[in-house]
């Protein structure tokens, strides 16, 4: 058994970055659709989808680079 218990690393990157791409694509659609649907977004509105926006980008680039290079190197 490995350091960090029984991980698959390799799932745990491609959940991961799948969940980056998804919080993107959900931010940009709510951001390019959300006007089109409700009329006009509350500030709030905006703000949630540029959060998560920015929140996939970090975890898309993130999660390979932890689960597919930095914790595999320290077993």
């Amino acid at each position: 058994m490995g350091r960090y218990g029984d991980l698959d690393y390799s799932k745990l990157t491609r959940r991961g970055f799948a969940l980056g791409v998804g919080l993107l694509v959900v931010g940009l659609l709510g951001e390019a659709l959300g006007p089109a649907v409700v009329g006009s977004m509350p500030a709030w509105g905006h703000t949630l989808f540029l959060d998560l926006e920015i929140l996939g980008i970090v975890v898309g680039l993130f999660a390979p680079l932890t689960f597919g290079i930095a914790l595999p190197l320290t077993e």
